[in-house]
């Protein structure tokens, strides 16, 4: 017996949450072949001696919609282990859509995840009208990684109701009849469900609510009535839970999965103060599953938060008018007035006005944090903006300027925590990584461009939750099930998630000693010179997709195995 890749005597850790264990990993054909001891010929062999071999990591939710038409690299999730990306949620994306409406997706895209409009102009090929046509154009494009779509509900709504659609008035039942035929027409060209969003804060650039704001249950439940005839697919929310409760929030969510009989997910994350009433939610779940119910929350392993900075898009003066006089301006261009000791003094005693929600969640001062290399992604309470500012008995603006102005570059970064960081720790989200029901994902991959780079958290949780942390930790077993086996299933992704023979050959093989985690920085190499945070770690020592090595001691080595998964995956 033969293979095209052995991987020789590696610490097995095969996604199952099992004990690791030694051996031998071959591969042909894209597909692992056999598991153990490897007797055979090899026409490529990797010595894993003392290293950590994984199945590659698999992020349900990310917004590579675009990354994936312009990009040949999903980065940062494949600079992080992720050989597998699910694209389309929060129910915002780029098909179906007539030439007539590029520019509202544009737009609707620009405001709620943050991509500079200038960017998608530029890099979006627009060769699609239909959501299979979208399909293909993705599947026509060459890519590190693997990328699977939902089928978003905005985009589906303005197709077709046009302005209606726009305006969020009621669809009719002639709508709801040519929703639910889109949305199965879609199914059965390969998307693996459907994505909507009833948060309040998902708006336009201009501030709007976006089309599928408090979207009628009946026309949820249409729309979830194509998943039932065609047996298929997963339906993904999010909810607005930070302003209603979860009872009232999780009924719409059940009522339509129920409709639909198909497994669903929702964001899930806890405060950083009050009642810890996302238990509600998680017993809400619970109830459900045991009466049959698929239901999975979604959680990310540190707090969900944004960067701030002045070469970044938010930050505490970002609604000030004085920065806003100087926005446009490169960073270079913006340190001959931050330099300036008058304009500081002027800029600190402004007062912000009213802007995007994001924006104007800037000034929360003893939740934000200064972010060095290594970040610490649970820091002391007292290194806050907050509790620095009453040490020094000076203003919390002040600090900030200071703190996002560094060494006087103007690349200092500060960490804006808006929530899972219950009572300044987290050990709420152990409990949840913990919660059987629960699912990891929430990278956000190839949105929030200049405002997070949460896709990094594969490497956080291996490197943090494994080894670093003082408190309760993780088996390194139960967090690669938590990246790998979980969230493949939980999306009908089940041929990849575990080494076993038979399923798809897609790998990490990871010095867990060296592994390391390094500060973001901000790179210009988005269409048009478009701004992005990246996030680079150390110790991938190989990253595979469908046998092919993709990355080798960290670096890209320009193989571009990934594809298009259409529709659900069977097991091995």
């Amino acid at each position: 017996m033969s293979c095209d890749l052995l991987i020789r005597g590696g610490t097995i850790v095969d996604g199952s949450g099992g004990d690791p264990f030694t051996g031998d990993v071959a591969i042909r054909d894209g597909r692992i072949l056999s598991v153990g001891d490897f007797t055979g010929e090899a026409k490529e062999i990797i010595n894993a001696t003392g290293l950590t071999v994984t199945p590659g990591f698999v992020d349900i939710h990310t917004h590579y919609d675009g990354q994936a038409i312009w990009s040949e690299e999903l980065s940062p999730s494949s600079s992080h282990g992720v050989t597998t990306v699910v694209i389309g949620n929060c129910g915002v994306g780029f098909a179906p859509c007539r030439a007539a409406d590029h520019d509202r997706l544009i737009r609707l895209m620009e405001g709620v995840e943050d991509i500079p409009g200038v960017v998608m102009a530029e890099g979006l090929s627009w060769d699609w009208e239909s959501f299979p046509d979208y399909l293909n154009a993705l599947d026509a494009r060459r890519r590190d990684i693997d990328v699977a779509a939902l089928l978003p509900h905005s985009p589906l709504r303005v197709f077709v109701m046009g302005e209606r659609g726009v305006r969020r008035e009621a669809a009719t039942a002639e709508d709801l009849t040519q929703m639910r035929a889109i949305t199965r027409e879609a199914l059965d060209a390969g998307a693996i469900g459907f994505a909507t969003s009833r948060l309040l804060i998902h708006r336009t650039k201009a501030g709007e609510n976006i089309p599928s704001y408090q979207a009628d249950v009946d026309e949820l439940k249409a729309i979830a009535s194509a998943l039932r005839d065609a047996d298929t697919g997963v339906l993904q929310m999010v909810l607005d839970a930070p302003f209603q409760s979860w009872t009232d929030e999780l009924s719409h969510l059940l009522a339509v999965a129920q409709a639909s009989g198909r497994p669903a997910t929702f964001t899930l994350g806890t405060a950083n103060g009050g009642e810890p009433v996302w238990e509600d939610a998680l017993r809400i779940c619970e109830d459900a599953n045991d009466q049959g119910m698929k239901i999975s929350p979604q959680i990310l392993p540190r707090p969900v938060g944004m960067i701030c900075g002045f070469e970044l898009s938010s930050h505490p003066f970002s609604l000030c008018p004085g920065y806003e006089a100087i926005a446009a301006l490169p960073l270079d261009g913006q340190l001959a007035h931050l330099r300036d000791p008058a304009f500081r003094a002027k800029l600190v005693a402004e007062a912000p006005h009213e802007g995007h929600p994001l924006a104007m969640m800037t000034r929360n001062w003893d939740w934000i944090f200064p972010l060095s290399d290594p970040p610490n992604y649970e820091p002391p309470a007292q290194s806050s903006v907050g509790a620095r500012a009453r040490s020094l008995n000076v203003s919390p603006e002040k600090v900030a300027y200071d703190l996002m102005m560094g060494e006087g570059d103007g690349r200092g970064l500060l960490y804006n925590t808006l929530g899972n960081f219950y009572q300044g720790k987290l050990d709420a989200v152990h409990d949840l990584i913990n919660h059987p029901a629960t699912v990891m994902g929430l990278g956000d991959g190839g949105a929030h461009y200049a405002a997070i780079c949460d896709a990094s958290y594969p490497t956080f949780l291996l490197t943090y939750w494994t080894r670093d942390r003082d408190g309760p930790k993780l088996s390194v077993a139960k967090a690669v099930q938590a990246l790998t086996s979980r969230p493949a299933d939980t999306m009908g992704l089940c041929d990849r998630g575990r080494i076993a023979s038979g399923y798809k050959a897609d790998l990490n093989i990871i010095d867990l000693d060296a592994l390391h985690l390094h500060a973001p920085h901000v790179r210009y190499d988005l269409p048009g010179g478009g701004r992005r945070l990246d996030q680079k770690a150390t110790g991938f020592v190989a990253t595979i997709v469908s046998g092919q090595l993709i990355r080798r001691n960290d670096e890209p080595t320009g193989e571009r195995p990934g594809r298009l998964v259409r529709g659900a995956q069977i097991a091995g």
